[in-house]
């Protein structure tokens, strides 16, 4: 098990189980969430067995230039586990891995990458060959382990406001804190989208991100947005695109069973990490004096239920939903046909399910979070 200071990584089990399968692993997350430590961790415990490339390095891409059996099976040699760190780097790496896996046995590729640009969009040859892992910010069910329950209710406003990314775990200086956050933003946010998609104009892809911030937990009209930044809807429909793929933030859509009051059209859009949303309207004050406390619960919320199901391997959907006359819920989250609805309050307030979803859903189990009870939804028993 990979430990990151004294944290446990959950996709660490999960990259174990599979290193016996004739299989290639993408393993996909922003930067900085710790793909490389993890990583560099799998090849010190299987260094006997396994061959470590940075495709960042020239070195590596000209190695691999060459697509033919002979040549990789002359960089591989007698080793079972191929690591190739930033893949996405290497031009046309899906068909080159695509070509190892099926020519040179045993043998498990791991390809890691900060975008889904080249590992997802242009992974079509590896089709029934891959195993795709999302490694996200430090989950709740990661700090689990190495922290008790007192430490956890102390940590909640920390981590409501400065995120959970993994090295702020060895931060403790508020100030060292912001200076990482912004850093991040700065210097890594948009890096892989300005790369990959040849974008020129960050300034207005940074603007737009501030205004989605602002608005979290409400529903976006990406019309509005345009005129606001003055491009086009297309523009910044493209842009959303972009930065979901760059793990940026993750749209929700309204929930709708054909019901003609139901918002179906509409998307929210939720940041991956708080800390990054509050880098981004430049605010890291704490939750006792904060107007925007209960968009920072629901958005902390839902990103750590959104883990909770990724790294139980789950296959779900979420929306939120709402109704033309203002009746609405946060989370709808739909598994096997089953539907749960969550409705987030930082304060222990009474919340009623709305009239029509319990009519129109009299089957769905309706549950209030708050900060007494949220960590039986998003903790690992």
């Amino acid at each position: 098990m990979y430990i990151c200071g004294v944290i446990n990584r959950r996709t660490y089990r999960v990259l174990e189980k599979n290193l016996d399968k004739q299989k290639v692993t993408l393993l996909i997350g922003a930067r900085r969430v710790g793909k490389t430590a993890l990583l560099r961790k799998l090849y010190q415990l299987h260094e006997d067995k396994a061959l470590w490339l940075n495709a960042e390095d020239s070195v590596t891409e000209n190695l691999l230039e060459e697509r033919s059996v002979a040549n990789y099976k002359r960089i591989i040699g007698d080793k079972t586990l191929l690591i190739i760190d930033e893949a996405h780097f290497i031009p046309d790496i899906a068909r080159k891995a695509k070509l190892m896996i099926d020519t040179i046995q045993p043998l498990h590729i791991i390809l890691t990458g900060s975008s889904a640009f080249e590992l997802i969009q242009n992974a079509a040859p590896l089709t029934g060959r891959t195993i795709t892992l999302h490694m996200h910010p430090l989950a709740q069910s990661e700090w689990q382990e190495s922290e008790n329950a007192i430490q956890t209710t102390e940590n909640l406003p920390d981590r409501l406001i400065y995120g959970s990314y993994p090295e702020l775990s060895s931060i403790s200086d508020y100030r060292e804190k912001v200076f990482y956050i912004n850093e991040l933003v700065n210097t890594y946010l948009l890096k892989d989208i300005l790369i990959f998609e040849q974008i020129r104009n960050a300034q207005v892809m940074k603007d737009l991100l501030v205004l989605l911030a602002y608005q979290v937990g409400s529903e976006v009209s990406v019309n509005e947005l345009g005129k606001q930044l003055g491009i086009s809807k297309n523009t910044v429909e493209r842009y959303l695109d972009l930065f979901e793929k760059a793990f940026i933030l993750f749209p929700l859509q309204g929930y709708s069973n054909n019901l003609r009051k139901e918002v179906s059209k509409s998307k929210k859009y939720y940041f991956w990490d708080n800390g990054i949303r509050n880098a981004l309207i430049n605010d890291f004050s704490n939750v006792s004096t904060r107007n925007d406390i209960g968009a920072l619960w629901e958005q902390y919320f839902i990103q750590e239920r959104r883990k909770h199901k990724d790294y139980n391997l789950e296959i779900y959907q979420h929306y939120f939903w709402r109704t033309y006359d203002q009746q609405e819920i946060d989370l709808i989250e739909v598994e096997n046909k089953a539907i749960k609805a969550f409705e987030c309050k930082w304060k222990n307030a009474k919340a009623r399910i709305p009239k029509a979803f319990e009519k129109a859903y009299p089957e769905a189990a309706f549950m209030v979070v708050d900060p007494s009870n949220y960590l039986q939804f998003i903790s690992t028993p």
